[in-house]
């Protein structure tokens, strides 16, 4: 869709799968710009972006060390907390280490350090008798951090403006099924919520991309509790390379300011150009 949107805004596309042949490809084609569409270890983590920078082709969204602390989700949270930002306390562990009994009081989160769209995710419930057993070829170390309740928000970052608050709505938590299926979730934007909370999700969504140093486009996403006020709310994760699709949340974002996909898509194109 990237590309169709590309075409459509003027620019001469070549598309390009991420394979062990890419740094002779990219030599080959030597584009202007790299317009990075990956998700996950490999694509969006620093290293696509550090061959990137040796092969010396500006690229879309952020760079290197951006790239690798937000996807390390420990690190992030330790950037986030140096910036005064509110986020769940947790513990990196050995996967192992669950066998030994609860490592924090229920409910709590399991998940890999370093995946996203809720790969991996276990949610323990409060009263739950033992952690899950660790998954078999799982990842050795894994991420337990405190359950934050409430309401699903998340708030685009594009450049650095932050756009609105999305609430998600699920049946249940926001799982890879909730994410990818249709039906999964609705996503209600702007998100109805008082203007202190919605103010504060802008706020904290761009200090976040600003702690990790990011560019480009990201999405923050965030917990709110009601019953806690403004008190609860919690910032979890940024993605440096959210969805890229019409209907995806951020391009989503960028639709209800005014910015249609095929003009999101030359903007990061642009603004890669300006990062050179």
């Amino acid at each position: 869709m990237c590309s169709a949107a590309l075409r459509e805004a003027g620019y001469e596309v070549v598309e390009v799968d991420a394979g062990r042949d890419l740094a002779g490809r990219l030599c080959a084609l030597a584009p202007d710009v790299a317009f990075n569409a990956l998700h996950g270890r490999w694509g969006e983590d620093g290293c696509v972006q550090g061959l990137l920078e040796w092969l010396a082709i500006p690229y879309t969204h952020s760079g290197v060390l951006a790239s690798a602390l937000a996807m390390d989700k420990m690190r992030a949270k330790a950037a986030f907390a140096a910036a005064g930002l509110p986020t769940p306390a947790a513990r990196l562990l050995p996967a192992a280490a669950l066998a030994g009994g609860h490592p924090m009081a229920p409910p709590y989160v399991v998940k890999p350090n370093n995946e996203g769209s809720s790969v991996g995710v276990t949610i323990v419930p409060a009263g739950a008798n033992a952690p899950p057993p660790p998954a078999p070829g799982g990842p050795a170390n894994v991420l337990v951090e405190a359950y934050a309740p409430g309401r699903e928000l998340t708030v685009a970052v594009m450049g650095d403006r932050a756009l609105t608050v999305t609430d998600i709505v699920t049946p249940g938590w926001y799982d890879w099924q909730a994410k990818y299926a249709p039906g999964g979730s609705r996503h209600l934007l702007p998100a109805r919520l008082p203007v202190a909370v919605f103010e504060a999700c802008l706020a904290h969504a761009l200090a976040a991309h600003r702690a990790l140093g990011c560019r480009g486009l990201s999405r923050t996403d965030l917990r709110w509790d009601e019953a806690a006020g403004l008190a609860g709310l919690t910032l979890l994760e940024i993605n440096t390379q959210p969805g890229m699709t019409p209907t995806s949340l951020a391009p989503e974002q960028a639709a209800h300011a005014g910015i249609g996909f095929p003009a999101l898509c030359r903007w990061l194109v642009e603004d890669a150009s300006c990062n050179r």
